[in-house]
């Protein structure tokens, strides 16, 4: 039973912290909600986009006397802004499985840029005197990347789930007072090297052109904390050789990587400099 209760305590810890990192992070679509003509609408903005698809921000607006307007620009420029009406399209309603039915949706498609290109636009929508912006407070940012192959991908994502798994029963291992924490910090290691710097720079490689992009090279944030993080279990393994009943460290560790998966994924990624045409990494 205290064993299946650490297990039921790991599970939680770990959905929970899938979560949030799901639900953060500056490639997650921008979900706006406006009011305009007595009427409510949610709206979902793409900010990834992968290089050879097609970028379509799409409006699915049921009133048609009301006009969608969209401004865009290369993202961190002194360029102009370029101003267009957003085009009433039929499209194919996106459901879970596949498409779904027909629909009319208000669509611009944005150029498409480089690895790691961006383009930030803002959309206004006006019916009559009546004009709502739908990210008021700032622009949204759309970042381009290449493919990754699926099958380096999925084990890449499988590794980093199985890593925070294992780091997270690693702990409550040790705040339990359990006999087993140096097992998991053995296999938290082992996952999080193949999944965080083997697989991971596998994938920056296809996504932005470089295998590695955090210290020394650059400033990735994930790169960086990855590398952290594995480094404090590495730590906690040693120790736990000499002293097994050992419970700081394992715990530091464990604290280490939530304080990490507490930054959004993708924070100070890479980023081209559209002065340079280089690939710059570590920026807001």
């Amino acid at each position: 039973m205290r064993s299946v209760l650490l297990w039921v305590i790991t599970i939680i810890i770990t959905v929970s912290a899938m979560i949030y990192q799901r639900a953060t992070g500056p490639t997650k679509p921008k979900n706006v909600d406006i009011e305009i003509s007595g009427q409510e609408y949610s709206f979902s903005l793409p900010r990834t986009c992968e290089i050879g698809t097609p970028l379509n921000v799409d409006l699915e607006i049921a009133n048609k006397d009301i006009a969608a307007t969209i401004e865009y620009k290369l993202y961190n420029t002194s360029q102009p802004w370029h101003k267009e009406e957003m085009l009433l399209v039929k499209s194919k309603e996106r459901v879970f499985f596949g498409e779904g039915a027909e629909i009319e949706v208000y669509r611009t498609t944005l150029p498409e840029q480089g690895a790691a290109g961006k383009i930030e636009y803002k959309i206004t929508l006006s019916k009559g005197a009546e004009m709502v912006e739908l990210s008021p407070e700032a622009s949204v940012v759309v970042r381009w990347k290449g493919y990754v192959p699926r099958p380096i991908l999925i084990p890449h994502v499988l590794f980093m789930i199985l890593a925070l798994f294992f780091a997270t029963r690693g702990g409550v291992e040790a705040v339990f007072n359990g006999d087993n924490t140096r097992k998991f910090a053995r296999v938290t290691i082992i996952v999080l090297g193949i999944g965080g710097l083997i697989l991971g720079p596998i994938v920056q490689k296809y996504a932005f052109g470089d295998y590695w992009t955090g210290w020394p090279f650059g400033g990735d944030w994930t790169d960086n904390k990855t590398i952290v993080s594995w480094a404090f279990w590495v730590i906690a393994f040693v120790i736990l050789r000499k002293k097994p009943h050992n419970k700081v460290w394992p715990i530091i560790a464990t604290l280490v990587l939530f304080t990490i998966y507490l930054i959004p994924h993708s924070m100070g990624g890479s980023e081209l400099n559209n002065e340079t045409g280089k690939v710059e990494t570590g920026l807001k």
